[in-house]
């Protein structure tokens, strides 16, 4: 089965041919990693490197080397990006939950920045869709402990479960994955013609905000076109999403699923905004790490996105909390604080948000009602958390 979740990354996703490919991956998955690169050769590639992280390393460097040293430390600098980059390379992000107790919280926040940061054409090319990307999710034993602690076999069924959401347990992934799209893409295209004003959004957690949406802006899913070929950035992906204007957003949001930055849990939390910018903000579980994702840089406390994602959907029928961001987000509507992605306008523009940084959380429930808003006039776009379009 990891054959076929090899196929679908690299032909589906990433549309590899024979560019450089760059592979960022926890160690532990190495043996999915060389079925990667084995495909990859086949398909042409010359050109390989292996990102690799092993996290026991990388808590030992948060307890033991200064700033000057994480900063220099490749499991943190991520110049190599930039050097693909320049190759107009091809990027897979492989993923899993990463568990961090008792660090250091400023260095926490140093090696979060130096990791943004240290990249900067990689992470210009990926906002203005000039280089193929893909982040996708894999089993670790340690993921598989936070969600089945007590189940002996909790690393088998985990894989299972990303087969499951990614559709690769099917007998044609990649054909599934395109009546998918499709369907997405119809949901984009609707709203690309409506062209609401504003998006209200209420529940019963508390959530009561009012997003208004860059002139001219554009709805986008998982799926972008880069240099002529199709290219799904999330895998999985069930969202919609656009750019809200940066001074535009009003109101209080509630987090409904934890959001795990840095290896480190933050929960019960809440943002209030006000013309654009966050003014308040409370969290009973990691308040540092959300004090110092708003603080990141000076545009970080303001919205760079906005994400549609039905509550009755692949990912969240299965009635798990995943605290890994990819999943997670795409079992939920959610926004991200941060930068916006330039797919969304249809021209460069200030009306958009731009940072160094862009995390998401997620804020669907399954009372959620979103209202699109068109001079004055009110329609219903989503009720009890699902699309109604």
């Amino acid at each position: 089965m990891q054959e076929k979740y090899a196929d679908l990354l690299l032909n589906e996703c990433l549309n590899i041919n024979n560019q450089p490919l760059l592979i960022s991956s926890p160690i532990e998955c190495y043996k999915f990693v060389q079925i990667l690169a084995l495909k990859a050769y086949q398909k042409g590639v010359k050109d390989i490197y292996i990102d690799y992280s092993d996290e026991i390393i990388k808590q030992l460097q948060l307890k033991h080397l200064n700033a000057i040293e994480l900063k220099n430390s490749p499991y943190w600098n991520k110049k190599i990006f930039d050097e693909y980059a320049k190759k107009d390379a091809v990027f897979l992000m492989l993923s899993s939950y990463e568990k961090r107790e008792n660090l250091d919280n400023e260095k926490l926040e140093l090696v979060a920045k130096v990791s943004q940061l240290s990249r900067p054409l990689f992470k210009e090319k990926q906002l203005k869709n000039e280089i193929g990307w893909t982040i996708a999710s894999v089993a670790t034993k340690v993921w598989a402990d936070k969600l089945f602690p007590n189940e002996i076999n909790n690393l088998e069924k985990l894989w299972k479960i990303i087969y499951q959401i990614c559709l690769v347990n099917t007998n044609n992934p990649n054909k599934e994955w395109r009546k998918k799209l499709e369907k997405l893409n119809q949901r984009c295209n609707y709203m690309n013609k409506k062209q609401y004003n504003y998006l209200k959004f209420r529940n019963s957690l508390g959530t009561d905000i009012i997003i208004q949406l860059v002139d001219k802006h554009i709805w986008a899913n998982g799926q972008s076109l880069v240099k002529n070929q199709k290219i799904i950035e999330n895998m999985p992906t069930e969202e919609i999403f656009t750019a809200p204007y940066k001074y535009g957003t009003n109101g209080i949001v509630y987090n409904s699923k934890p959001l795990v930055h840095n290896g480190v849990l933050i929960d019960d939390f809440m943002l209030k905004f006000e013309n654009g910018k966050v003014v308040d903000f409370k969290a009973k579980q990691g308040y540092e790490t959300l004090k110092a994702i708003i603080e990141f840089d000076e545009t970080s406390n303001m919205l760079g996105e906005i994400a549609l994602v039905d509550y009755d959907s692949n990912i969240s029928n299965l009635g798990l909390i995943f605290y890994e961001t990819l999943y997670d987000e795409n079992a939920s509507c959610h926004m991200a604080l941060g930068s916006a992605y330039l797919e969304c306008v249809q021209k460069l523009t200030d009306q958009i948000n731009h940072s160094g940084n862009h995390v998401d959380f997620m804020f669907g429930t399954s009372d959620l009602e979103v209202i699109g808003i068109k001079d004055n006039q009110e329609e219903i776009i989503m009720k009890n958390g699902n699309f109604v379009i």
